[in-house]
């Protein structure tokens, strides 16, 4: 998806106050099901192409566990509501593969697939100066999901070597197709070493961080940094916050070095609460 683009569809959201996208979802989803029945298909039928259009619509929800309960909602009424409809098998199977090759098993012990917002990391050069002899930084985006994060720092970092790893098999696929100038992979985020980084980001959840940086602490030389876009670590102040009106923080720790007390006090007084 383009940079425009993207924008567009979050603005279209931000407009629709939850739950209503999800009541506009199931309502097209009854409103096909019942139509494609009044056009002669036969009700099994029409339900798994409905099935279909809402699992379809459900990609664009964000956060992500808003489009699972987009994706999921439907099915589970149309189930409970008219349980003489005779779905075929391979609509319910379709369902339950798409949702297991967008978010495994093993992926739901870290963040669900939550898109890095356009915009998110506008700025973010400016507080990461590099190590000494450093001209091309090297920078990982730890779970990279469909490539809204590789994009974004291809935007702020023209020059780096970039580097994407995801355990979604399919967003894996997604995000290698979109961003062929970037190296994407399928791995763990914890497994892989972090060694030879000048830059971590990460999306993830609030309990991560002391993991991310006790982990970005051994492995990463001194002098790099770890972004945490939204969340922070409970007890270690950033080194620097990227923060501005209507934006998520973007929190920076610098790896080897100790924060400094003006930097510390910045980052306490942009905390939030």
């Amino acid at each position: 998806m383009h940079a425009g683009q993207g924008t567009h569809l979050t603005g279209w959201r931000r407009g629709l106050r939850w739950p209503l996208p999800a009541l506009l979802c199931w309502a097209g989803a009854w409103t096909a099901w019942a139509g494609l029945q009044a056009a002669g298909m036969p009700a099994g039928w029409a339900a798994a192409l409905a099935l279909a259009g809402n699992s379809a619509a459900s990609a664009w929800m964000r956060p992500r566990w808003r489009g699972l309960i987009v994706a999921l909602g439907w099915p589970l009424s149309l189930a409970l509501l008219t349980p003489d409809t005779q779905l075929p098998a391979w609509g319910w199977l379709l369902l339950l593969l798409t949702l297991a090759g967008l978010y495994p098993l093993r992926a739901w012990h870290d963040a669900p697939w939550f898109p890095t917002p356009a915009g998110a990391l506008t700025g973010l050069a400016a507080l990461t100066p590099w190590r000494a002899g450093v001209a091309a930084p090297r920078i990982l985006d730890a779970g990279c999901g469909q490539g809204a994060g590789l994009t974004a720092l291809r935007g702020e970092y023209p020059g780096a070597q970039l580097v994407g790893i995801e355990w979604s098999r399919w967003l894996c696929w997604l995000c290698a197709w979109r961003c062929r100038w970037a190296e994407v992979r399928r791995a763990d985020l914890w497994a892989g070493s972090w060694a030879g980084y000048d830059l971590v980001y990460l999306f993830q959840r609030p309990e991560s961080l002391p993991r991310a940086l006790a982990k970005a602490g051994r492995e990463m030389p001194p002098g790099s940094w770890l972004a945490s876009l939204e969340f922070a670590h409970p007890e270690r102040p950033a080194d620097a916050v990227l923060q501005g009106p209507g934006r998520r923080p973007v929190w920076l720790y610098r790896c080897g070095a100790a924060p400094s007390r003006a930097s510390t006090a910045a980052a306490r007084r942009k905390r939030p609460t």
